[in-house]
């Protein structure tokens, strides 16, 4: 099967060799910069942002997978660490006791509040000042049309 792969041009090689070193790096230096300044990976502080944001704090937590680009399974993990650190609760929905409900904790709360100064800034270093208005423009078309790939159901 490989001797009948459609080969990538050089231009085409060019360009996913650039994507793939930025899909590598770039989640590294974020949750690096998380790390040191509050104690919180990348994908922690993603699943508080996305509670602190929610209407009364709280989410199911398959729309908070969602939300932060996790699988379900994931998701559990690292809600059960927050969880330990006072950060989250969770609980069955009030209308399906079927579903769990996470909610952000005061504590929580303050902790995304603290790392979000720290996070914009090392996004707005990295991604942000680092293309044009029309760059920025740009990419979100071709993250939106690559994430529509790789995640049809996903809302753009």
């Amino acid at each position: 099967m490989a001797g009948e792969a459609k080969w990538l041009e050089q231009d085409e090689l060019a360009s996913w060799m650039s994507l793939a070193a930025l899909l590598f790096k770039l989640p590294g230096v974020l949750d690096f910069q998380l790390q040191r300044d509050s104690g919180l990976s990348h994908f922690e502080y993603l699943v508080l942002a996305g509670l602190s944001e929610s209407p009364g704090r709280s989410r199911r937590m398959s729309e908070l997978a969602g939300f932060a680009n996790g699988s379900l399974s994931r998701l559990s993990h690292v809600v059960k660490r927050l969880e330990q650190r006072g950060f989250v609760e969770r609980h069955p929905a009030e209308d399906d006791g079927r579903i769990t409900v996470a909610t952000i904790t005061d504590a929580g709360y303050e902790m995304v509040v603290s790392a979000a100064p720290g996070h914009v800034t090392a996004v707005r270093e990295y991604v942000i000042d680092a293309l044009t208005p029309e760059q920025l423009t740009q990419l979100k078309t071709i993250a939106d049309q690559i994430l529509a790939k790789v995640d049809p159901g996903r809302p753009c």
